[in-house]
């Protein structure tokens, strides 16, 4: 089944006109300190007609530590055990805006597009990402991560954004709590619902 592309979509971010709709799918987090979780992750990019798409993802746990408690990082960064949320619980989620750049490098190729994207979380972080779209694919490097005093230090992250087969699969690299840049989460998902607007199809 085609694509549409909704009449009311704002030509300016045509080239993420591929994320839209509703996603779903399994995944894994990890990282030093943090025992691997298996997780689902729901993702919406949906738009209201402005010249950017809005964003929101959530992870749930699915499968916890077999001795029952998670090490998570506090406040202050220090990691730390304590009893986890019961599988289906929110992880964490995260909020935002994705639109293209009106101001190109010359250097970036003629069949990608300028992007920057920003992201909240409630566990105090906001993330301005830049990068560029093309071809089915996302590359997204922090160019500033802003917290608020009581939340977790992170100093720089990447994520890079793939459509393959049909489905969206992406990782999130982070350097946080001391560590360097590393993987951090990744997941593979697939569409359950897409506008449905006529429009163009593509």
């Amino acid at each position: 089944m085609a694509f549409v592309i909704p009449d009311d979509l704002a030509p300016e971010v045509y080239p993420l006109a591929w994320l839209l709709g509703r996603w779903h799918g399994q995944g894994v987090i990890a990282y030093p300190g943090i025992e691997e979780t298996v997780v689902t992750q729901d993702l919406v990019f949906d738009h209201d007609g402005g010249p950017y798409l809005r964003y929101e993802s959530t992870f749930r746990a699915v499968v916890l530590p077999d001795d029952g408690s998670a090490l998570v990082p506090g406040p202050d960064g220090q990691i730390r055990a304590v009893d986890p949320p019961p599988p289906g619980s929110v992880w964490s989620t995260e909020t935002g805006y994705w639109r293209i750049s009106p101001e190109r490098d010359p250097a970036l190729p003629v069949d990608r597009h300028p992007l920057e994207v920003l992201l909240t979380d409630p566990a105090g972080h906001l993330s301005l990402y830049l990068g560029s779209t093309g071809n089915g694919r996302v590359d997204l490097v922090s160019d500033l991560i802003a917290r608020t005093a009581s939340a977790a230090e992170v100093t720089a992250a990447t994520r890079m954004y793939g459509h393959v087969q049909g489905e969206l699969m992406w990782a999130w690299d982070l350097a946080a709590f001391g560590h360097g840049l590393q993987s951090y989460a990744s997941a593979r998902l697939s569409r359950v619902d897409a506008p449905d607007e006529p429009g163009q199809d593509t």
